[in-house]
């Protein structure tokens, strides 16, 4: 089985990785972090709104993919303070309402520009 990347997605990437491949009907996701599209900036100073721009984010990479929210099976959250966990899982818990992924979260020193969350995300393709 090869891999195979699929480019461009209309997620800026912040350094050199590909947003997403696909392995067989397995499609891994990068981490994203709450880059709002329309002005480039990274969202900081509300976790709850990071973390959907995080799901959203993801989801524009899944369905470039041919894939859907209902079939991402393992998520991975990465958070720079815990204490933004039942923030972030208020969030996450509407956006995964049926059937939530397996997920692991994980307290992290840092992220990429600054962000307070990250989301890596592994889902089925659709069909």
């Amino acid at each position: 089985m090869t891999a195979k990347i699929i480019l461009p997605t209309p997620i800026p990437a912040a350094g050199p990785y590909s947003q997403a491949v696909m392995v067989g009907n397995l499609i891994f996701c990068a981490g994203q972090i709450p880059i709002d599209l329309e002005t480039g900036e990274v969202i900081k100073d509300d976790i709850r709104k990071a973390t959907a721009c995080c799901l959203k984010n993801l989801t524009t990479i899944l369905e470039t993919y041919g894939s859907r929210t209902e079939l991402v099976i393992k998520t991975t959250v990465y958070l720079t303070d815990m204490n933004h966990f039942p923030l972030m899982n208020e969030v996450y818990s509407r956006f995964f309402s049926t059937s939530p992924p397996a997920r692991t979260t994980v307290a992290v020193s840092a992220l990429p520009k600054g962000a307070p969350i990250e989301i890596e995300a592994i889902a089925l393709k659709d069909g």
